[in-house]
């Protein structure tokens, strides 16, 4: 298949700029993917889809302020990094201006707070540096660093947690999961006081989940590695869902790739962490998944072969014509769709 297969085209004005005021008042769209039905609804209107016994998927990851601007030591040069993944003192960055950036570079933040001495250079932007610092980590990048907001995303966003889910909880990704962006406490208990059983699992997202395609033949896109985990307790909720053939419904893509990597490897659910590159695009025989709640993603991206490969790709653009026409929201801050 192509790239340009998966493309469409879409008004700027329907790229949400800003989060709604309340989250699960955004509109749902209804995939039914037997009878190829399309209805129109309210994302509070969820728990009318969502069975006693179903078993929902989140995933837990915390975006950090990944992105940090500072200056090259030698020539005071700007230079901007957005942090992939961290192991320790050690982090994977996207750097903007990228070509003065070269092993032995040392950049500096806020005043020398910070500084990061890349020590291998990678391609397409890529740098590993050993970060320099006093203190701890984490604390020094919420002080220095700023959400990393998609490059569509034009407006300042006033309230940071708005670019968190609410069951956020552990840090280390560069993107939020956003199809759990409509997700209010409110609406959880209440999912639980129906029976359904909530599941968190792990994937810290960065660039295997939003770098555009740069090939035109899909089968030649390697995917970034992205670190997952996942827990004993889910494994068991999880299989036993499976023996007992309950739905397993994943809030997102991320909580897709995260189970389809772990029953790709294992055959069954088993407690494991890692990184995945899995690329799910058509056709693809899905082991996991039974139901999906996710927004409407960008043009020829690797998340719209993984929704047309779920739900199949005539039934996901007409429904994404649909949701044009009837001016849907689209990309983070934007509306979104339970396909069973």
């Amino acid at each position: 298949m192509k790239t340009s297969e998966f493309d469409f085209d879409l008004p700027s004005e329907l790229i949400a700029q800003t989060p709604l005021l309340n989250r699960s008042e955004s509109r749902l769209m209804i995939l039914n993917k037997d009878k190829e039905t399309i209805t129109h609804h309210h994302f509070f209107e969820i728990i009318n889809y969502l069975h006693e016994g179903d078993v929902l998927v989140r995933n837990n990851t915390k975006v950090i302020p990944a992105r940090l601007f500072g200056t090259k030591l030698e020539t005071n040069a700007h230079v901007e990094l957005l942090i992939l993944k961290h192991e320790g003192d050690i982090c994977e960055c996207l750097v903007g201006n990228a070509r003065v950036v070269k092993k032995g570079t040392i950049v500096s933040f806020g005043d020398g707070k910070l500084k990061a001495e890349c020590i291998e250079v990678k391609d397409e932007g890529i740098r590993i540096f050993k970060m320099i610092y006093q203190g701890i980590f984490l604390e020094i990048l919420d002080e220095l660093g700023t959400m990393p907001l998609p490059p569509y995303i034009k407006e300042k966003l006033s309230d940071k947690d708005r670019y968190q889910t609410v069951y956020a909880k552990v840090e280390g990704s560069a993107a939020a999961p956003t199809a759990g962006f409509h997700f209010t406490e409110e609406l959880i208990e209440k999912l639980k006081d129906k029976g359904v059983k909530i599941v968190d699992i792990t994937l810290h997202i960065g660039l295997g989940t939003f770098r555009p395609m740069s090939t035109e033949d899909i089968k030649e896109h390697k995917m970034h590695e992205e670190f997952y985990s996942i827990s004993q307790e889910a494994c068991d909720e999880l299989n036993l869902a499976k023996k007992e053939g309950r739905r397993i419904i994943c809030v997102g893509t991320t909580s897709v790739r995260t189970l389809e990597t772990v029953l790709s490897k294992h055959d069954t659910f088993v407690p494991s962490s890692g990184y995945t590159n899995i690329f799910i695009y058509p056709p693809y025989k899905f082991k996991a998944v039974d139901a999906l709640i996710t927004n409407f993603h960008l043009p020829k991206s690797t998340l719209i072969m993984l929704v047309s490969a779920f739900a199949g790709k005539d039934y996901i653009f007409k429904a994404y014509e649909e949701a044009i026409k009837e001016r849907y929201r689209f990309f983070s801050f934007g509306d979104s769709m339970f396909i069973y």
